[in-house]
């Protein structure tokens, strides 16, 4: 248990990291004409969101999570800053035993 959501918390931090670089990538191409970063941060970002989401679902079938939990703890990743809220959030219901 232990391992999967240290998995978990590294892939929230690293996508809540590269959501925000995507961000900045984003006001890059659109307000300046500036679209390289786009083309490396985008992929990366995806990638790393996919991974985020097998790790989730792993520690949700783990912890038996309800399906609404779940969920947000799912979409987290796709808002910017949500990911390290939603970290926060798992970590103090796992140590206190309850589930999402």
């Amino acid at each position: 248990m232990k391992g999967a959501l240290t998995r978990f918390r590294v892939m929230a931090y690293v996508v809540g990291v590269f959501l925000l670089l995507l961000v900045v990538a984003m006001v890059l191409k659109y307000a300046a004409d500036m679209g390289g970063m786009m083309k490396v941060v985008g992929p990366v970002h995806g990638f790393l969101y996919a991974i985020y989401l097998v790790i989730s679902v792993d520690l949700a079938l783990k912890l038996r999570w309800s399906i609404k939990g779940t969920a947000l703890v799912l979409v987290a990743g796709t808002i910017p800053f949500l990911s390290f809220w939603a970290e926060r959030k798992v970590v103090e219901k796992t140590a206190q035993g309850v589930p999402l």
